[in-house]
C-alpha cells in the first residue's frame, strides 16, 4: 500500500490512531507508523492529541492538516471573476472579486486572476509554493485532455488560448481547466449534496447548460461537451440560435430569448438582469414569459431524467435565483414527462450555494488533482518544498 492510500482514509477529518489505521488499512502497524511518519515530514498530517485511555498509555491521534498546503479556485463568469485562496479541505481562507468582462480576452482576464491570487497568498503570510494548484472554470466549451476553449461563443480571443499553461508559467503549479457549469455541479454537490451520488446542474442565465455527475463522478464525455443542453432541439421551435441552427433550447428559454419575449408582449426590457428585476417585482408579464421557458427547458431535462436518472436536479443561474415560476415550468413537465420510476424521488431545488457554486467547485477540482494518488506520492518521493509548519485549525 502506497503512503497516499493511507492519507486518502485520513482526507475525511476524521482522527485516527495508528491502530485504527492499521485495521482500517489492513497494514501492519510498524507500517502504518511508517506511512504516518512520512505524511508528518511534509505536513500533510499532524498529531491531534490522544484517544480516550484503556488502562496503559493514551495512543496519539492523527489527522489531516488542512494548512499544509492551500489551493486557489477561479471562476470566470461573463462580467465577472472570483478568485478564492483555500485550504486543503475546502474551507476558503480569503478571496478577490472583480467586475470584469471576458470579452476583454484571455490576457486581461488572467492577468487580473494571476496578481490577485498572488496578493492573496502574500497577505496570508503563505509563499506562492505553498500553492499545489489552481482550478478554473470558464463561461464556455472546454476541451477537456487539453484544457483549451473551444469557439466559446461570449469569449472572443479565448479560441484554443493555453489557459493553463498561461497561468502556470506565472503560478508555478498545476493549473485545472474546465467549462464553469461542470465545476458549478462539483461545487452545489460538494457543499449542499454530500451524500448524493447522482446529480444534474442546469444554469440558467445568458445560455443554459447542465453539469452531471454519476455514480459520484462528474461526466465530461469523450471531449468536454457533455451537458450542452443549450444546444438541443426543442420541438416545434425554429427561433435562429447563435450557434446556426434553429430551435435550440437557449434560443427560446435563456436570457435573451425571455427578454425577447417579453419585448413581443410589449414590455420594455432589454437584458436577463432586467428580466430578473421584473420577476421580483411581480410582473405578471415576466410570471408568464418565465413559466413558459421554464415548460421548454423541462422538456429536454425530462429526457435527461430518463437518460441518467438522477435523485436530483439543481436549478442554477442568474435567472433561477429569482424565479419560481421557472422552477414551476420545469418541474410541470419533468414530472409528467418522465418515467414514473425515474421521478419517484426525484427533487428538484434551487442553488443552496448563493452564486458561490463555481469558486466552490474550482477549489474541489484544484483539490482533487493536488491529492490524488499519483501527485501526492511524486512529492512525497522528491518533495518540491520544505516540510511546512503544523498549524491545526
Amino acid at each position: 500500500m502506497r503512503t497516499s492510500e493511507i492519507f486518502d482514509l485520513l482526507r475525511d477529518g476524521r482522527a485516527r490512531t495508528r491502530s485504527e489505521l492499521a485495521r482500517e488499512s489492513g497494514l501492519a502497524r510498524s507500517s502504518v507508523a511508517m506511512h504516518i511518519d512520512t505524511l508528518m515530514g511534509v505536513g500533510y498530517v499532524a498529531p491531534v492529541g490522544d484517544a480516550a485511555s484503556t488502562g496503559g498509555r493514551p495512543a496519539s491521534l492523527f489527522a489531516l492538516n488542512p494548512s499544509a498546503r492551500v489551493v486557489v479556485g477561479v471562476d470566470v463568469g461573463a462580467t465577472h471573476v472570483i478568485v478564492e485562496l483555500a485550504d486543503l479541505s475546502g474551507d476558503g481562507i480569503a478571496a478577490s472579486r472583480a467586475e470584469l468582462d471576458v470579452a476583454e480576452g484571455p490576457e486581461a482576464v488572467l492577468g487580473w486572476v494571476a496578481g490577485a491570487a498572488r496578493a492573496l497568498v502574500a497577505q496570508q503570510g503563505r509563499e506562492l509554493d505553498e500553492v499545489v494548484a489552481v482550478g478554473i472554470g470558464l463561461p464556455g466549451p472546454v476541451e477537456h485532455a487539453t484544457g483549451r476553449p473551444i469557439s466559446p461563443p461570449i469569449m472572443p480571443g479565448w479560441h484554443r488560448f493555453d489557459v493553463a499553461g498561461w497561468l502556470r508559467e506565472r503560478l508555478g503549479c498545476p493549473v485545472l481547466v474546465d467549462n464553469d457549469v461542470n465545476i458549478m455541479a462539483l461545487g452545489e454537490q460538494r457543499t449542499a449534496w454530500p451524500e448524493t451520488a447522482d446529480l444534474v446542474l442546469v444554469k440558467v442565465a445568458t445560455g443554459i447548460g447542465a453539469g452531471i455527475i454519476s455514480g459520484g463522478r462528474l461526466q465530461r464525455g469523450a471531449r468536454g461537451t457533455a451537458g450542452d443542453l443549450g444546444h438541443v432541439r426543442v420541438p416545434g421551435s425554429t427561433a435562429p440560435c447563435r450557434c446556426g441552427n434553429e430551435g435550440c433550447l437557449e434560443a427560446v428559454a435563456a436570457g435573451p430569448a425571455i427578454a425577447a419575449r417579453l419585448r413581443e408582449l410589449g414590455v420594455d426590457v432589454a437584458s436577463t438582469g432586467e428580466v430578473v428585476e421584473l420577476a421580483a417585482q411581480g410582473s405578471p408579464e415576466a410570471a408568464q414569459a418565465l413559466r413558459a421557458a421554464g415548460r421548454d427547458i423541462g422538456e429536454v431535462l425530462a429526457m435527461v431524467v430518463n437518460l441518467v436518472n438522477p435523485s436530483v436536479i439543481i436549478v442554477a443561474g442568474r435567472l433561477a435565483g429569482a424565479a419560481k415560476e421557472l422552477h414551476a415550468g420545469i418541474s410541470e413537465v419533468v414530472y409528467r414527462r418522465s418515467l414514473p420510476l425515474a421521478t419517484e424521488h426525484l427533487q428538484i431545488a434551487a442553488s443552496a450555494t448563493k452564486g458561490d457554486a463555481g469558486v466552490r467547485g474550482a477549489v474541489v477540482l484544484a483539490i482533487e488533482h493536488a491529492l490524488s494518488p499519483d501527485v501526492l506520492d511524486a512529492e512525497l518521493v522528491a518533495p518540491g518544498r520544505p516540510p511546512q509548519p503544523v498549524v491545526m485549525r
